[in-house]
């Protein structure tokens, strides 16, 4: 006995020095891909150059021709288009992981994802009522009308499964699922309705960003609030691997070691919806990626929240940033909704996982 735990002890650091290279190789890797991918484009721009125009525009060093670095051709190009578009990507793939992690835990189902609750159905059917109905860009809401729409409809689809789910005054992981399939399949019923007899044609191509979605919108102006909401939810998140280890474990043993279960399962719902909310109002929905990167993760990492959920989040931004620079540019002169393609991609992940017997999840 006493050499088997010495030998648990000794791969803790092990484990440990794992993990930080892992997160060190995720950590290089994103700061390489930022440079990659705002070279990348329509117009290509040597990897170099950009790397010297976003040195000086983040830091004010300056490495070369000073001209070049502020009046460049270049410049606008990346720090006002790409750049942009490049961090949305990162901070969009990091939240949707984040949340789909949380959602896997907080369910106990390993196929869920940040849309389980009809979150993305309620933001869809808030931007279809505004745009539809006229309530869009310069209506109550001014200049982020259908922005605004989608996030209400968002938070009113999670307030509706969280209701029905409090039913009865326990909150269980199966009624959560079916709460939220019920609410998902009415919102998307009720867009449906509002489009067949609205009959506008530029509303529903406009209606087809947030079904597919898109990256396009990325500008300075719409980063802040974004990116707030996303780091205030992973700091949040980061702190509770404790509990979401326990969740994991079921109820049983959520109750022998004094955590209210029922509790935290509402405060993640809450706080994953309005997290999914942000991003679906920005851009769209963008299926699969809180569904296959968690997986994908945890066969490298493990099932510790702890290591699980920092990986994750580092994952998700590698991922969107290198999925939103195919949709713009396998097309010449055009962009593929960035939906589209993380559907094509996370399809035969997802296909996998139910094939695959034995699938573990949670350790087991």
């Amino acid at each position: 006995m006493v050499s088997i735990y010495k030998g648990e002890q000794k791969k803790i650091p092990q484990k440990r020095s794992a993990f930080s290279i892992i997160l060190i190789i995720l950590l290089a890797a994103a700061v390489a891909s930022v440079v990659i991918s705002v070279s990348i484009g329509q117009v290509y721009i040597p990897f170099q150059q950009s790397f010297k125009i976003l040195i000086h525009q983040l830091t004010g060093c300056q490495i070369g021709d000073a001209e070049e670095l502020v009046n460049g051709m270049f410049v606008d190009i990346i720090w006002q288009i790409r750049f942009p578009r490049v961090l949305l990507a990162m901070i969009t793939g990091a939240g949707l992981a984040l949340c789909g992690v949380v959602m896997q835990a907080s369910v106990q189902n390993p196929l869920a994802d940040p849309y389980i609750l009809g979150i993305s159905s309620g933001g869809v059917l808030g931007a279809t009522f505004s745009i539809m109905l006229g309530f869009g860009a310069g209506g109550i809401l001014g200049e982020f009308g259908v922005a605004s729409w989608a996030f209400i409809g968002a938070l009113i689809a999670a307030a509706l499964v969280l209701a029905l789910a409090s039913i009865g005054g326990k909150t269980s992981s199966v009624k959560l699922v079916l709460a939220g399939t019920i609410i998902n399949a009415i919102c998307s019923a009720s867009s449906n309705f509002i489009i067949y007899f609205a009959k506008n044609s530029e509303g529903i191509r406009s209606v087809s960003f947030w079904t597919m979605g898109s990256l396009a919108s990325a500008e300075w102006g719409t980063l802040p609030f974004v990116t707030a909401v996303v780091i205030l939810a992973t700091a949040f998140f980061l702190s509770q691997s404790r509990v979401m280890n326990t969740m994991l474990m079921g109820e049983e043993a959520a109750i022998t070691l004094g955590v209210n279960l029922n509790f935290y399962r509402r405060l993640y719902m809450v706080i994953s919806s309005v997290v999914t909310g942000v991003l679906v109002s920005t851009c769209g929905i963008i299926g699969f990626v809180g569904l296959i990167i968690p997986h994908i993760v945890r066969g490298i990492v493990g099932s510790d929240h702890k290591r699980l959920v920092p990986a994750a989040i580092l994952s998700g931004s590698l991922f969107m940033m290198w999925t939103d620079v195919f949709a713009r540019t396998v097309i010449p002169n055009g962009e593929l909704p960035i939906g589209i393609v993380t559907s094509l991609l996370g399809a035969p992940v997802f296909m996998y996982m139910l094939i695959k017997k034995g699938y573990g999840f949670g350790g087991r």
